[in-house]
C-alpha cells in the first residue's frame, strides 16, 4: 500500500503524455488541414481547469476523468456552423483530409514510440547477456539439450546481443513457427546448435511466462550454499547463523546451491523457516523467519545475508548496449514496427481463441507496471511508455466504430460507394462501437480484479 502514490503518479505520468500526444495529433493534423478546432480536452466530464488560446481561441481543458481525451472541431453535425466558417469545417472537407485528420492520433502514438526508443538506444543501457540456465526436466529447453551457463549468439541465424533480443525474438517466432535453431558457445568457447521446439510457449491461451513453458530461463551459476556475511542485527544473525555456514536444507528439502536457498528465503516471508546447517563439521538445526519487503509487487523474504565469494560470482553477466544515430533510428523503426504486428497477429488470435482473453490488461495492470518500471529506471521507464504508446496506436486503428480506425472504415466506405453513410448508419455503428468497446473494457477490468485477488 505504501507504494501506491508513487505507481500513481507514474501511472497518471504515462497516460497524460500519451493522451496529449495522441489528441495533439489529431489537433495539429486539423490546424494543417484548415478546419477549426473548438476544444481540445484531456480527461472527460466536469472540467478542472480551462482556457481560450489562439486566433481561434480554442477552449484548452482539464477534466475530472483522465482515462482519454477529444478535440472538438466545427462540424454542422453537431452545431450551427456561420456561413463565413462552413469552408473550416470538418464535415466539409474531402474525404483525404478526413482520414489524415482521424489518423493522425495513432500515428502520432507511433512516432512517440520511435523517438523514446531512439533516444534510449543512442543513449545506451546496461543489458543481461542471454546466458541461458540448467533447463526443467522434460521441458523443451531440456529436450534441446540446453547447458547452464551456454550462451546464445544466433536465433535462426538472427544475431542476439541481450537477453531482451533473446525474450523478443522467442515471442514473434513461436507465434508462427514450431521451432528454431540456436546457436550456442559454452564457457569453454565450444559452439553448439540445439534446436528448440515452440508449441508449449502458447499452451494455456499464452497465459503467464511463454519462456516459462519453454524451460527458457536465465543462467544461475552453480555457488555453494554458504554465507559470506551476515548482516548484524539482521534476521539470520539472530538466528544464530554465521559467516563460513552451509545450508544443507531447508523445512527439509535439500539445498545445494545458493540459488536454491535465494528462492526458499524468497518464498517464506513471515514464515519460520527451519535450517539445516553445518558449521567447520557440526551439524545445527536453526529457525529463521525471513522479513517481508515488498519488489515490484510482490511481498518476499530476506532474511540479511550476502554469498561466499566464489570465481562462479564473478562470470560477467553484462553488457553495455548502444547505437550511432541512423543505427539508433533504424532499431528504433524496426523495434515499432515489429510489436505492432505482434499486437495485432495476438489480437487476431484472441478472436480465434488460440490466445487467452485474460491476456487482455485494464488501468490497474497498467499502472501496476508503470510503478515497476519507473523503480528500475528511466530507461525502464520510457521503454514501458513506448510499448503502451504502440498498444495504444494499434488499438485505435481497429476498425471499430468510435476509434479512429472505425471513423477511417467509414471514409473507406465513402470512397467505394462514391458516398458517405447515412446518419442513420453511422449512428447504428456507434452502438455496435460502444457495446465492443463495453465488453473489452469489463474483461480488461474482470482480468485486473482476478490478478489482485489470486496474486
Amino acid at each position: 500500500m505504501s507504494n501506491f502514490p508513487f505507481y500513481l503518479a507514474a501511472f497518471l505520468v504515462v497516460l497524460g503524455v500519451l493522451i496529449v500526444v495522441h489528441e495533439f495529433g489529431h489537433y495539429a493534423a486539423a490546424r494543417f488541414c484548415g478546419v477549426k478546432v473548438l476544444r481540445f480536452s484531456l480527461g472527460f466530464g466536469p472540467v478542472l481547469w480551462q482556457k481560450k488560446l489562439g486566433r481561434d481561441q480554442t477552449e484548452w481543458a482539464l477534466s475530472v476523468f483522465p482515462l482519454g481525451g477529444y478535440v472538438k472541431m466545427l462540424d454542422e453535425r453537431e452545431g450551427e456552423v456561420a456561413v463565413e466558417e462552413l469552408g473550416r469545417a470538418f464535415n466539409r472537407q474531402g474525404v483525404g483530409k478526413r482520414s489524415l485528420i482521424v489518423a493522425a492520433g495513432p500515428l502520432a502514438n507511433f512516432a512517440l514510440a520511435i523517438l523514446l526508443y531512439w533516444g534510449i538506444f543512442m543513449y545506451g543501457s546496461q543489458e543481461l547477456l542471454p546466458v541461458l540456465g540448467t533447463p526443467p526436466v522434460d521441458s523443451p529447453a531440456a529436450m534441446a539439450g540446453v547447458r547452464n551457463g551456454e550462451q546464445v549468439r544466433r536465433i535462426d541465424g538472427e544475431p542476439v546481443a541481450t537477453w531482451n533480443d533473446l525474450r523478443w525474438t522467442l515471442l514473434q517466432k513461436a507465434v508462427d513457427q514450431e521451432s528454431v535453431e540456436l546457436e550456442v558457445i559454452n564457457e569453454q568457447q565450444e559452439i553448439s546448435l540445439r534446436r528448440l521446439y515452440l508449441q508449449a510457449a502458447g499452451e494455456g491461451g499464452w497465459e503467464g511466462d511463454a519462456l516459462l513453458r519453454l524451460g527458457v530461463g536465465f543462467y544461475r551459476p552453480k555457488v555453494p550454499a554458504v554465507l559470506g556475511q551476515v548482516v548484524s542485527g539482521g534476521v539470520a544473525d539472530l538466528a544464530g547463523l554465521k559467516p563460513g555456514d552451509r545450508i544443507l536444507a531447508a523445512n527439509g528439502k535439500a539445498i545445494q546451491f545458493w540459488h536454491e536457498l535465494v528462492g526458499k528465503v524468497r518464498d517464506s516471508a513471515g514464515s519460520v523457516l527451519h535450517l539445516d546447517v553445518e558449521r567447520r563439521g557440526e551439524l545445527l538445526a536453526l529457525d529463521v523467519v525471513p522479513e517481508a519487503f515488498a519488489e515490484r509487487g510482490q511481498t518476499i523474504g530476506r532474511i540479511g545475508v550476502a554469498v561466499a565469494d566464489n570465481a562462479e560470482l564473478h562470470r560477467e553477466m553484462r553488457t553495455f548496449v548502444s547505437y550511432g544515430f541512423f543505427a539508433a533510428g533504424g532499431k528504433a523503426l524496426a523495434e515499432t514496427w515489429d510489436k505492432s504486428v505482434f499486437s495485432l497477429l495476438m489480437l487476431g488470435k484472441m478472436l480465434t481463441g488460440e490466445v487467452s482473453w485474460r491476456n487482455l490488461s485494464g488501468p490497474v495492470t497498467i499502472a501496476d507496471y508503470a510503478g515497476q518500471s519507473a523503480r528500475l529506471g528511466l530507461d525502464y521507464y520510457l521503454k514501458f511508455m513506448a510499448l503502451v504508446s504502440i498498444s495504444l496506436g494499434v488499438l485505435n486503428l481497429l476498425p471499430i466504430p468510435v476509434l479512429d480506425g472505425g471513423h477511417l472504415m467509414y471514409h473507406m466506405i465513402e470512397v467505394v460507394r462514391r458516398r458517405p453513410l447515412s446518419e442513420r448508419a453511422m449512428e447504428l455503428g456507434q452502438r455496435i462501437g460502444l457495446s465492443i468497446l463495453f465488453v473489452l473494457m469489463a474483461f480488461a477490468f474482470f482480468n485486473d480484479i482476478n490478478r489482485l485477488v489470486t496474486g
